[in-house]
């Protein structure tokens, strides 16, 4: 019989972080040494994480439910995705050690973290995870009184997390741009009635019509700013705080362990911490790109492409079996040199890094010029780009094949040379039909330097 204690949504990764809290508060309660508790929240963390990356809804239900004369704090974790087709394959992976930070991990390590777990999933029905942990037998019982004296102290908590809190100023800032258009709106119509009713304040009145229209404009860009701030704080809450919390936890378990002689339980959670912090070295570097790559006042200078590809080449590491092909004929152009370096960097470096034949591997730039621009690519013989993955990959924080997962990945380099080449008023696009991938770009032609003395 299953005593209900609380049911969270899980729709985004704030809602991971305020999972893993209850988790922990939850197991504390009903008396768990710490240990435990933080292996029990680390599997509710690695799980929920996995609903919303690979579904992006679902709920997890938390319950005290009794088995054989034990009882367990239950956690289950629904959705109603496409279901887990390959399940049996990422239960060999964990039983062999094969490809520790590979995709599906999570549900291995979080399998050894718990007492019970079971997955029951269907294909195109969903998928329920049931994680459970026993509660000591000296843990008080949980009535329905002490139940809602836990639900009270939950909803009566302050600070954990910053959702609330971030959507409160956006709903704060959208009524705001709501007063402000319909202030708008209200001084156009007095313009109009003060040009119907005085001829000679005209010039007034287009004074007035241009500050209108500036202020419009700035209002654009407030709402743009505040949609990029809600995006960072999203990432930050995330893909740095949850890392961070996950990283406190298995620490704390490390620590228990080593205290108590259980290497074997310590070494265990040895690749989980390799990879969240691989993750957050990778997501801190993309994000300072990303950010540099909208600077307007970065310096311009004249530079040689071809020099540009070989410092890109320098400081990449290529295997000996790949063959790299530069033209002769490339162009010198007085540009910003960091926006070439890197676009060139993320082009040729995921052409390296996701080749699935190095033996064979064929790498050419090429570039040719046309009216307006100069055409630059990159291209490989590498495994291709499926046609309906090809729309997506340009937008932040999504990977080249599905590798979600990867370590080596932040998920923004294509999102850093799309937003490199607005900035140039330029574009990017991607041609892969079956094997091999070709990423075009386009450059100023305005740029092009025939002789250095013109530029100077």
């Amino acid at each position: 019989m299953a005593n209900s204690l609380l049911k969270i949504n899980i729709t985004n990764e704030l809602d991971v972080v305020l999972a893993y809290r209850r988790a922990m508060q939850l197991s504390e309660k009903t008396g768990m040494a710490q240990a435990n508790q933080t292996k029990f929240a680390t599997a509710v963390s690695e799980i929920c994480r996995n609903v919303v990356e690979h579904v992006g809804n679902g709920t997890i239900q938390f319950s005290i439910v009794e088995e054989n004369g034990h009882n367990y704090l239950e956690a289950k974790i629904s959705d109603r995705g496409r279901g887990i087709g390959n399940l049996d394959q990422i239960y060999d992976r964990g039983r062999y050690g094969s490809n520790p930070l590979g995709r599906g991990m999570g549900i291995v390590n979080s399998r050894k973290l718990v007492d019970f777990f079971e997955i029951k999933t269907e294909h195109e029905q969903g998928t329920a995870v049931t994680l459970r942990k026993r509660i000591p037998t000296q843990s008080p019982i949980v009535t329905k009184s002490l139940k809602e004296i836990w639900l009270q102290e939950f909803n009566d908590e302050e600070g954990i997390s910053p959702y609330e809190e971030i959507k409160k100023q956006n709903m704060q800032q959208l009524e705001l741009l709501e007063k402000l258009r319909l202030r708008n709106l209200e001084a156009e119509q007095q313009l109009q009635e003060i040009r119907r009713l005085n001829l000679q304040l005209q010039q007034s009145n287009l004074e007035i019509q241009t500050l209108s229209e500036e202020r419009e404009r700035r209002n654009k860009e407030l709402q743009k700013a505040n949609e990029d701030l809600d995006a960072f704080a999203h990432t930050v809450s995330h893909d740095l705080r949850s890392p961070l919390q996950n990283i406190g936890g298995i620490l704390n378990f490390l620590e228990n362990s080593l205290h108590n002689g259980n290497t074997e339980d310590a070494a265990s959670l040895l690749p989980m911490l390799r990879e969240q912090t691989s993750k957050m070295d990778k997501l801190i570097t993309g994000i300072l790109a990303y950010s540099l790559a909208g600077h307007h006042s970065l310096h311009r200078q004249i530079v040689p492409v071809h020099d540009v590809l070989h410092k890109v080449l320098d400081s990449l590491y290529i295997p000996q079996s790949f063959k790299v092909t530069l033209p002769d004929d490339l162009p010198t152009l007085y540009t910003q040199e960091i926006y070439l370096y890197q676009i060139f960097s993320n082009l040729l470096g995921n052409a390296i890094k996701y080749h699935d034949r190095p033996d064979e591997a064929l790498i050419e730039v090429t570039c040719s010029r046309q009216a307006d621009v100069v055409l630059f690519a990159v291209q490989d013989n590498g495994p291709g780009i499926a046609t309906e993955d090809q729309d997506q990959i340009f937008g932040k924080y999504e990977a080249l094949g599905h590798n979600l997962t990867r370590p080596d990945s932040s998920g923004l380099g294509l999102a850093i040379v799309k937003r490199i080449l607005e900035e140039k008023h330029g574009d990017v696009w991607v041609e892969s039909t079956g094997r091999g991938t070709r990423f075009v770009f386009s450059w100023p032609a305005s740029e092009v330097v025939t002789e250095p003395e013109e530029a100077e």
